[in-house]
């Protein structure tokens, strides 16, 4: 049998490190624009207790999101031990382009893939390099048009990476912005032939729902009291995304279960995209609720948002790698264990992928 197997993974960790500590001297205004008048040592305190964010990685000046996911992908490339001129896609997932530092202005045009290819040194024009726009499950959806793609005999090998530098469009005066980071994780995905019960992915799930749902999530105007309006940064309405994601995506992933017939009971991790650690909490018991029981493993779900935060399409691929690599001293993966991969993210999306490790 034929299977999309992910044959290796890299990733790019930002060297600038930024602790909660860093937010306390910070102003915070309400979205009218009116001061929070709250000890901002005690925003951050209750930000922490309900994110379970202690820190997040910012990228060095000199650095850009295609920069950075070049690097994840150089990784990938050495791990799966591929030629890189065999290579028949390479997709990319962001949601804001290049951000030079200093600046807010997203610099799309050429598109991201098209520059990490530059930068690889690809020269076969048979590598189709394109980007994903779709939200913080960006990175899973790359797998999934890649698994397409293979099953139509369109390509038998592609890369596949999830880059962001949130930390340049983020407004400093919404209390938002504590949740965003930076980061890069790239994966090498081949359709490659496989013993039964062999490695490969099993089945997939993807929604999107945008009527009242589509701007839960968006670009607007700054907090502060006359900044220019002109200027736009990322914005989220974090109520109704939380109420969003828990009903939808443990549905969601009980779907993609389902489909290939995998019980709940042979799950042996879940890579979820590291918004929120009460809201990745409380997708998984939502999952297990599904399936009429409340005892979830205690290993089931790595987490890495405590020290990285949230680098959007970044949190899952870079997450798969750190504990591939045997990098997370609470968790392993061992050949033929069942995994999730999911995601949410503006749009509203989302996505599920089960795979055989």
């Amino acid at each position: 049998m034929w299977q999309s197997v992910i044959t290796g993974t890299g990733s790019y960790i930002p060297t600038e490190i930024k602790t909660n500590q860093d937010f306390t001297a910070h102003s915070f205004y309400t979205e009218d624009n009116a001061p929070i008048t709250v000890c901002p040592k005690v925003i951050v305190e209750k930000f922490q207790k309900i994110t379970g964010i202690a820190e997040r990685r910012y990228v060095a000046a000199h650095l850009t999101t295609s920069d950075i996911a070049t690097i994840a992908a150089e990784q990938a490339i050495r791990d799966s031990g591929i030629d890189p001129e065999t290579l028949d896609m390479l997709i990319v997932a962001h949601n804001f382009g290049n951000v030079v530092e200093g600046t807010v202005q997203s610099d799309a045009v050429p598109s991201l893939a098209s520059r990490v290819k530059h930068n690889l040194k690809i020269k076969s024009p048979n590598c189709v390099a394109y980007d994903i726009l779709f939200g913080c499950p960006g990175w899973v959806q790359g797998v999934i048009q890649a698994d397409a793609f293979f099953k139509a005999g369109m390509a038998k090998k592609a890369l596949v990476i999830g880059a962001e530098t949130l930390s340049r469009v983020i407004d400093r005066y919404d209390r938002d912005s504590m949740i965003f980071s930076d980061g890069a994780g790239a994966s090498v995905v081949e359709y490659k032939e496989v013993p039964e019960n062999g490695s490969g992915i099993l089945a997939s799930s993807a929604l999107s729902h945008s009527l009242d749902e589509a701007y839960f999530i968006n670009m607007s105007k700054t907090y502060l009291p006359n900044g220019d309006p002109r200027v736009r940064y990322i914005k989220m309405k974090g109520r109704k995304v939380y109420e969003y994601a828990i009903k939808l995506v443990p549905e969601a992933m009980k779907n993609c279960l389902d489909k290939c017939g995998v019980d709940i009971k042979d799950l042996k991790k879940v890579f979820i995209h590291q918004a929120n650690e009460k809201m990745d909490e409380g997708m998984i018991q939502a999952l297990y609720k599904l399936y009429g029981t409340r005892e979830i493993p205690e290993d089931i779900m790595p987490m890495s948002i405590h020290y990285l935060g949230n680098s959007s399409v970044a949190t899952v691929p870079t997450l798969y790698d750190i504990v591939r690599r045997g990098k997370d001293a609470k968790h392993e993966l061992h050949p033929g264990d069942v995994i999730l991969f999911a995601s949410v993210g503006a749009g509203m999306n989302i996505n599920a992928i089960c795979y055989r490790v």
